[in-house]
């Protein structure tokens, strides 16, 4: 048993979990309330070794925003512009087409799409983008689109979400983002984003899209004004979705930026809040087979580290992010390929390059074992421990 285990509060859930059993909302939240933080990315760690051993991937891939352009005006966004404001954009087929062009040439496999709920585009110019980008390279998976995007193209077309996301997936879409969850707790998102969808409207453009077939992620936004139960009842929900569907891939915990919104927070997400997440989210869903630590919201030092708390992905190289870095986040705007196969190695994982349904492309050899060292900061849980063996 491992020595941060032994006399840890967290022992009980430690040894269901290690028996296969899954743990109830109660347990979750007491993860959520743990100080132990040893403990916890402990047993996260055995439930991420026991679904993927020693592996984490990463994904080629390139981020595109069609427009910031967007009816609404959600608290939290700092992405969103008005026709009105200066600083808006958006782009034309030929523009996305010639991006795409552009990063076929690093080696990219996937194509990341959203943007705002624009107010004049029409639904062919959805079709048509999609049609063009898999005529530029059919091999090129496209992953777009958040379920509010699905429900305003939905709304331009006059058709069902289940229609739409035929002639969507007709024209070329592969992949949904998990974009725009965010809480589920009405209330919460009556605070942060009031008009956008509501939870159970996002649970359903998913649950049609994986009965079709298809696949996607999904995400939580935490670190705002929700508390550690709605993030258990978020949880909870994406959990039952997956039990009824199984059509979710991974699930991408996305930390809170507070700058250049209308929402105050007085505390963020720090990196203690962060690995408590992503342990407790790898320990709780099960039914889940990847947990990934977005580096872009947690910078990569921390994502690493994660790693060891639960994560087993730590996404994509990106190239041109916008959405969290317009509302401060200080991380880089690309990892390069390198990079990443660096920064798992140092972690002591397995690379993997993925696809968009985090399926193996590429096993890279592993790291040389590490030294047999003790972080400091652990010495004297160490020793405590080891005392009572």
């Amino acid at each position: 048993m491992n020595f941060f285990i032994r006399r840890s509060e967290l022992r009980d859930i430690y040894e269901k979990v290690v028996a296969g059993g899954r743990i109830s909302e109660a347990e979750a939240l007491r993860l959520f309330e743990t100080k132990d933080l040893n403990a916890l990315g402990a047993i996260a760690d055995f439930a991420r070794a026991k679904k993927v051993g020693n592996r984490a991937s990463f994904i080629v891939n390139r981020y595109v925003n069609y427009s910031n352009y967007c009816i609404l005006s959600c608290q939290f966004c700092s992405f969103a512009r008005k026709k009105r404001d200066g600083d808006g954009f958006e782009l034309s087929t030929e523009q996305i087409v010639e991006k795409a062009r552009e990063a076929l040439k690093l080696g990219i496999t996937e194509l990341h799409i959203v943007g705002g709920l624009h107010p004049s585009l029409p639904f062919s110019y959805y079709t048509d983008m999609l049609k063009a980008l898999k005529a530029l390279d059919s091999r090129l998976q496209l992953k777009c689109f958040t379920a509010i995007e699905i429900l305003h193209l939905a709304w331009l077309a006059k058709k069902s979400v289940e229609q739409t996301l035929i002639e969507l997936k007709a024209a070329g879409l592969e992949s949904l983002t998990g974009g725009g969850a965010e809480i589920f707790r009405k209330e919460v998102r009556e605070q942060i984003a009031r008009g956008k969808e509501s939870a159970e409207e996002y649970l359903d453009v998913h649950r049609t899209w994986h009965k079709l077939g298809g696949r996607s992620t999904c995400t939580m936004l935490y670190g705002h004004v929700e508390t550690l139960a709605d993030r258990v009842d978020h949880l909870r929900q994406l959990r039952a979705l997956q039990d009824e569907t199984h059509g979710f891939v991974g699930l991408v915990p996305l930390p809170y930026q507070p700058e250049n919104n209308g929402i105050p927070v007085e505390h963020p997400p720090t990196g203690f809040d962060s690995l408590r997440t992503l342990a407790v989210s790898r320990i709780y869903l099960d039914n889940f087979d990847h947990i990934t630590a977005y580096w872009v919201g947690l910078g990569m030092k921390l994502a690493q580290v994660a790693l060891s708390y639960g994560a087993d992905d730590i996404h994509g190289t990106i190239i041109e992010e916008h959405i969290f870095h317009m509302a401060g986040a200080g991380s880089p705007q690309l990892q390069t390929e390198t990079e990443m196969i660096k920064a798992i190695r140092e972690a002591g994982r397995t690379p993997v390059q993925r696809n968009t349904f985090y399926e193996p492309i590429k096993i890279l050899e592993a790291a040389a074992p590490p030294a047999a060292t003790v972080n400091p900061a652990h010495s004297k849980v160490l020793e405590d421990n080891l005392a009572t063996a």
